[in-house]
């Protein structure tokens, strides 16, 4: 080989060096990629015994999967109908999940294990999603079903925590004694559904089970109950059913536990923070302590050369720590609030600090919208109260007498509208009482907001839907 090819051979070889080196190209190597992420749940390749399995006498179950398994959140996703006294071990390991029922099994019984979403794979999480595995200690497998849908009374809304449940065999007394012996769960929008069930009379219930009994065993805990008993051979479909909490739970909140100088002082606050007024609103002031004595001729509400306001009433509430200020305000007007720190005394005789002057305009009438609301399938004999609900708040509550409702000065906002029938016509919702098999009044949750603005006509056509 002549020194011109060498020459030229080494030429060659100090390019394609140069390329790979400097990236260039489309011959760059890099690390793979690991291609798409998995997506695909667990396949079931085998069940022992076989999925609707009859005359089973065994208390061991063992399903078996294409890939490794793990259970996720297993007293939460599993249940068990009829729900067992014992409750039973539910393991896995590698691809196999195992479930070893404790109790003796009943004769000529169906018998379901819902998994909902607790079998995953292990990798990626992939659920399994709702396998229910049905085996049967008689001769056949139960094929009726019940469905039906439970609310919340007082909102109208579903709340997918709740599960229904059926008792054979039942006083009205059981829910409260034992167990149930079947449970179904509710979806989002409250629906639920039994299946694999006998013929037979079956009581229903529903319960927000708080402590895991699944027995109706506290007054606060969210309850309902059908007025009837479910013929499960001569219907499919159960009445709604309305859950109420007989008695709100009441949520102790700690206070502190050191004192200061500074809490010893009579301090107030008041709604007035903005410098701002509503038009619709009186003012209200918060005292940090009860107080023992109050000269509202020492509070006055003035215009801005001080002349006081006649039309004014003042009332202290029942705790002796909130003053509530009444007026009738003049639009897009200032005021005064004159508060002479003798005005006021709490038990221990202090007065306030000082005095105070606080400056605040009214709102114009141009800040507020005219709403007129246009209602088709009102039930009018039923003292429907129309609710404004604001962060699941009642912000503002008006009794129906018509199928038009309408106000010309309201708060702009959006809100959720919902319709109580207010049975006794107090003006609030009142709970069932199961003692007195007394059923909730009822909410209708509206499907849709209502976006009020200012200075603006806000008119609505609103459907009522039916109980």
């Amino acid at each position: 080989m002549t020194a011109r090819n060498l020459l030229y051979i080494f030429s060659i070889i100090t390019i394609v060096t140069a390329f790979y080196i400097t990236g260039s190209g489309c011959a760059q190597i890099g690390a793979p990629t690991g291609g798409p992420r998995d997506t695909i749940a667990p396949v079931l390749v085998n069940a022992s015994p076989k999925l609707q399995s009859v005359n089973v006498t065994g208390n061991k179950i063992t399903l078996s999967f294409n890939e490794y398994v793990e259970l996720k959140d297993v007293q939460n996703n599993v249940l068990i109908s009829p729900l067992p006294i014992k409750a039973p071990s539910v393991d896995y390991k590698l691809k196999t999940v195992t479930v070893k029922l404790k109790d003796t099994l009943q004769p000529n019984t169906t018998y379901t294990v819902d998994f909902g979403n607790a079998i995953v794979d292990i990798n990626e999480g992939n659920p399994f999603r709702r396998f229910t595995y049905v085996f049967s200690t008689g001769k056949f497998i139960d094929s009726l079903s019940l469905t039906g849908k439970i609310i919340l009374a007082e909102t109208g809304k579903a709340d997918s925590t709740i599960i229904a449940m059926l008792y054979r065999n039942a006083d009205d007394s059981s829910v409260r004694k034992r167990k149930p012996d079947y449970v179904a769960r509710l979806d989002s929008g409250g629906n639920y559904n039994f299946n694999n069930l006998p013929s037979g009379n079956f009581k229903l219930y529903a319960l927000r089970d708080g402590d895991g009994g699944k027995t109706y065993n506290s007054k606060s805990e969210m309850f309902a109950f059908a007025d009837q008993v479910i013929n499960t051979g001569t219907t499919n479909t159960a009445p709604v059913m309305y859950a109420f909490e007989e008695q709100k739970e009441i949520k102790i909140v700690p206070g502190p536990t050191i004192r200061t100088a500074a809490d010893k002082k009579l301090k107030y606050t008041s709604s007035l923070l903005s410098g701002s007024q509503s038009l619709l609103n009186d003012i209200n002031i918060t005292f940090n302590r009860p107080l023992k004595i109050l000269d509202t001729n020492k509070i006055r509400i003035t215009d801005t050369s001080y002349v006081p306001v006649a039309s004014s009433s003042f009332k202290l509430d029942s705790s002796r720590k909130i003053l509530t200020i009444k007026n009738k305000w003049a639009e897009d007007n200032p005021y005064r609030l004159i508060i002479d720190k003798e005005s006021v005394k709490d038990s221990a005789d202090n007065f306030l600090a000082k005095s105070d002057t606080l400056k605040f305009n009214t709102k114009k009438l141009t800040d507020y919208g005219s709403i007129v609301l246009r209602f088709t399938g009102l039930n009018i004999s039923k003292h429907p109260v129309l609710q404004f609900i604001q962060n699941d708040e009642i912000k503002f509550s008006y009794a129906l007498t018509s199928n038009e409702w309408s106000n010309k000065l309201f708060e702009p906002g959006e809100y959720e509208l919902r319709i109580l029938y207010d049975d006794n016509n107090n003006g609030k919702w009142d709970p069932g009482n199961y003692s007195k098999k007394q059923q909730p009044e009822k909410a209708i949750a509206l499907p849709q907001k209502l976006a009020i603005r200012g200075n603006w006509e806000n008119e609505r056509d609103v459907i009522i839907p039916g109980f």
